[in-house]
C-alpha cells in the first residue's frame, strides 16, 4: 500500500536518456510536486539526491545541466559504478523554500522522509539497503550541507557547490533582496556551521567547492576556515568559474567520484 495519497509515473514508453518524471502529493508539503529521476542500467549501487538553487526546479540539474549524460558517461567509461539521481523539486515556495521546515510545509521533511520513502516506491526492485547522497547548487548547496550535516543517519555522505552558507545569504537571490516573506514562514534560520559542529563526531568525510569568481566564494571561505579552526574533515577545493552552469555541469564530476568512493562495488 502507498504511503501517499497519489503517485503519477511517466509512461516507460515515452521516457528517454533514462530519464523518468513523477509528480506526487507529499505528505510534509501538502501539496503536489515533481520529480525527476536518472535510472541507469545494470545493478544500482547508490541513490544521490540532487537539490536545485533558487529560481529552478526538478528538471534544472538534468535538463540545463545534464547531469544523467554527464553519469552516464562515467558508468560507461567505469569510473563510477551505476547510481540512481533523484532530482526534486523544492516545493516552489516563493522565489526559493531553503529547503527548509516552513510554519506550514515542512520542505525539510519533504527531502528527509517523504523522498526517501518515494524513491522505493517509484523503484521497488531496489536494494532497501542502497547508501543515500545528497548535494546541490548553491540553495541546493545549502539544503544539501545542511541536511547532511544535520541527518548523518540517513545520508551516507552529502556535498556542496558554490553554496549558500547561512539563512541570511538568500536574500541577494531574492525578488527585490526582501527576505522578509521567507524569514516569517520559517521556523528557524539554520546556518551549516551549526548543524555541522553539533553532529561532529557523527559526520563521515564530506566535500564542498567553489569557484573563485562565485559571489559566494567568501562565505565558502569563511565555512572552510572554521571547520579548520574546529578540526572538522573535510575536502574543500576552488575551481575557475562563477555561478553559473558551465562551473556546475564541470564540477558535479567531483562531487559523482567523491561518492563512488564510498561505495561496495
Amino acid at each position: 500500500m502507498s504511503k501517499f495519497f497519489t503517485i503519477e509515473i511517466s509512461d516507460p514508453t515515452y521516457e528517454r536518456d533514462h530519464l523518468r518524471y513523477v509528480t506526487v502529493k507529499s505528505k510534509a508539503l501538502k501539496k503536489r510536486t515533481d520529480i525527476s529521476l536518472f535510472v541507469p542500467e545494470g545493478p544500482i549501487k547508490g541513490i544521490v539526491i540532487l537539490l536545485h538553487g533558487v529560481y529552478g526546479s526538478h528538471w534544472a540539474w538534468s535538463l540545463t545541466g545534464g547531469v544523467h549524460q554527464t553519469t552516464q558517461a562515467l558508468i560507461d567509461q567505469k569510473k563510477i559504478a551505476p547510481m540512481l539521481l533523484i532530482m526534486p523539486s523544492d516545493g516552489l515556495f516563493g522565489d526559493g523554500s531553503g529547503y527548509l521546515p516552513h510554519h506550514s510545509e515542512n520542505y525539510e521533511d519533504w527531502i528527509v522522509s517523504d523522498l526517501k520513502d518515494l524513491i522505493y516506491e517509484i523503484q521497488p526492485d531496489l536494494n532497501p539497503d542502497l547508501p543515500l547522497f545528497i548535494t546541490g547548487l548553491s540553495m541546493g548547496g545549502y539544503g544539501a550541507m545542511r541536511l547532511g550535516a544535520k541527518y548523518p543517519h540517513v545520508f551516507k555522505s552529502f556535498s556542496g557547490l558554490s553554496s549558500i552558507t547561512e539563512f541570511s545569504q538568500l536574500k541577494q537571490f531574492l525578488e527585490n533582496n526582501d527576505d522578509t516573506q521567507l524569514k516569517y514562514n520559517v521556523l528557524a534560520e539554520e546556518s551549516t556551521l551549526q548543524w555541522i559542529l553539533a553532529n561532529k563526531g557523527l559526520l563521515p568525510l564530506f566535500r564542498f567547492d567553489c569557484g573563485k569568481a562565485d559571489l559566494l566564494i567568501e562565505d565558502n571561505r569563511r565555512l572552510h576556515q572554521a571547520l579548520i579552526v574546529n578540526n572538522i574533515p573535510h575536502i574543500y577545493e576552488e575551481f575557475d568559474g562563477a555561478h553559473e552552469w558551465p562551473y556546475w555541469q564541470e564540477h558535479i564530476v567531483d562531487t559523482l567520484l567523491f561518492f563512488n568512493g564510498f561505495l561496495s562495488v
